[in-house]
C-alpha cells in the first residue's frame, strides 16, 4: 500500500465528525499535501481545526515513513483535480483537461480537453472537439486530470464596469483573479501548514494559498 493510500485510510474517518470530506492526498519526499472540502465552504478556522486533527491522527498511526515532512492542508480551489472514479463521477457534464501518460494511447495527443460524458470503475469517456467524438480512456492512461473553470462565463456575470472585451484571446491574470474570487465559496483558497512527526519546532503558520 502506498503512503497516500495509508494516509487516506487514517485521515478520512477523522474528518467525518467535522463534516469535512477528504478530497485528495499527494505524497512527495518531505511534503504531504491533503486537500479537503465542505459543502458549506471552508474558512481558515475550519482548516486549522482539520489540520490539528489530521496531524494527531498521522502521528498516532505513524502513517508517513521517512521522518521529517511538512504537512499542508488546503481546499481545492476553482479547478478540481480528478484522481479517483468518484471524483470523475461527481463532475459529469463538466469540461475536463487530461494529460495522458507517454505512449498510453497510440496516435492520441498527450493533452486533451473536452466534456466528461461518463465515468465508471474502469475509465472515462470524453467528448473531444472539434467533432466532439467520444473517446474512452482507462484510468491508468491518465497522468493527470482536472476540471476546467470557465473564466469567460464567470466574467460575463460581472457588473458592467468590470466586463472585458470578449474578443480577447485569453483573460488577463487580473481578470482570472476577479473571476475566480466570484466563483469561490468563502475562503476556498485557505491553506494551513503544520510540522509533521519529528519536525522539531515549527510555527504551524496558516496563510493563503497562491
Amino acid at each position: 500500500m502506498s503512503t497516500a493510500e495509508t494516509v487516506e485510510r487514517v485521515v478520512a474517518p477523522v474528518l467525518l465528525p467535522l463534516g469535512i470530506e477528504l478530497v485528495d492526498v499527494e505524497s512527495h519526499p518531505g511534503h504531504l499535501k491533503i486537500t479537503i472540502d465542505r459543502s458549506s465552504g471552508l474558512d481558515l478556522a475550519a482548516i486549522g481545526q482539520a489540520t490539528g486533527a489530521i496531524s494527531h491522527a498521522l502521528d498516532a498511526a505513524d502513517a508517513v515513513p521517512g521522518g521529517r515532512y511538512e504537512l499542508e492542508v488546503s481546499s481545492p480551489g476553482v479547478e478540481r483535480r480528478l484522481r479517483r472514479p468518484d471524483h470523475f463521477a461527481r463532475y459529469l457534464g463538466s469540461v475536463v483537461a487530461l494529460r495522458l501518460r507517454p505512449g498510453a494511447v497510440e496516435g492520441a495527443e498527450r493533452r486533451i480537453e473536452g466534456e466528461l460524458l461518463s465515468a465508471d470503475e474502469l475509465g472515462i469517456v470524453v467528448a473531444v472537439p472539434p467533432g466532439r467524438d467520444a473517446q474512452s480512456f482507462a484510468y491508468e492512461d491518465l497522468e493527470r486530470a482536472h476540471t476546467v473553470f470557465d473564466w469567460r462565463a464567470a466574467l460575463a456575470e460581472a457588473p458592467d464596469h468590470e466586463r472585458v472585451d470578449r474578443r480577447a484571446a485569453r483573460p488577463s491574470p487580473a481578470e482570472r483573479s476577479r473571476a475566480s474570487q466570484r466563483a469561490r465559496r468563502p475562503v476556498s483558497d485557505a491553506t494551513a501548514r503544520a510540522p509533521g512527526r519529528d519536525h522539531g519546532p515549527g510555527d504551524g503558520a496558516a496563510g493563503w494559498a497562491r
